[in-house]
């Protein structure tokens, strides 16, 4: 499925937060959101899941609006995982919060498929041996995983990730994106994901966004979007792209 944004303005009242946003998602990529604090990256992903309706300009799934799509289509399609806040649900355990993705594809009750697809969601976020544990005893690492679990859960072909690696040690950072990108390009999915570490979206990105004040100042592979001079623009900065080992890294001055 292939998500597209053109054009997009969104505004606060009178001040605006996005002014002519546009990109492009396709099956097994990962688009990593890169900007400093205020830029619009959580607005824009807002804006992708409904949750928010742009001022202008369009989003579409494949060939469809969103807009014109019921709530229960778009949550069929694209799953959001938040920031991880464990005091979102204090009463339930791993198990039926993973649960919950399967809200959108079920007409009255659970049954034995989605209990299946929720086992299977949380073997691979590797949560199974926290199925009853209450999810507000969850360490943050944990946490994270759970809802990621939630999302796979869903059966989503967009998955919509707002700082998955937030409050996360390296170890646990690096374990939640190579888990992100493994599904992402097994399954064939698509995947918008708000990274504030440069390096990290070096690795595991296959191509981004650089927003700065609502504006894209660069967009495409990532490693032509993450320069020096694009970071000095937007953060203000000054870097240099390490090329030495096999991959590059953002080493600060």
């Amino acid at each position: 499925m292939h998500l597209r944004m053109k054009g997009v303005d969104f505004s606060y009242g009178s001040a605006p937060i996005l002014k002519n946003v546009s990109m492009e998602v396709f099956p097994s990529e990962i688009l990593g959101i890169l900007g400093p604090n205020g830029s619009g990256k959580t607005t824009m992903v807002r804006c992708i899941n409904g949750i928010l309706t742009p001022k202008q300009g369009s989003i579409a799934l494949d060939t469809t609006e969103i807009k014109s799509l019921p709530r229960v289509d778009v949550a069929k399609n694209i799953s959001y995982v938040p920031q991880n806040s464990s005091s979102e649900m204090a009463a339930p355990n791993v198990f039926e919060v993973v649960l919950m993705g399967r809200r959108p594809h079920i007409t009255w009750e659970f049954g034995e498929k989605d209990r299946e697809i929720t086992w299977k969601a949380m073997e691979e976020m590797d949560v199974k041996d926290l199925a009853t544990v209450n999810f507000n005893k969850l360490s943050s690492g944990q946490a994270q995983r759970v809802l990621i679990a939630r999302a796979l859960a869903q059966e989503a072909k967009i998955l919509l990730l707002d700082e998955p690696t937030s409050n996360l040690d390296i170890r646990y950072q690096m374990e939640v994106m190579n888990t992100i990108h493994n599904i992402v390009h097994r399954k064939m999915l698509g995947a918008c994901v708000i990274v504030h570490d440069l390096d990290l979206a070096l690795r595991f990105c296959d191509k981004a966004v650089l927003l700065h004040e609502g504006v894209i100042v660069a967009a495409g592979p990532v490693r032509m979007v993450l320069t020096a001079e694009n970071i000095k623009k937007v953060y203000g900065i000054d870097v240099v792209i390490d090329e030495s080992y096999s991959r590059p890294r953002v080493i600060i001055l």
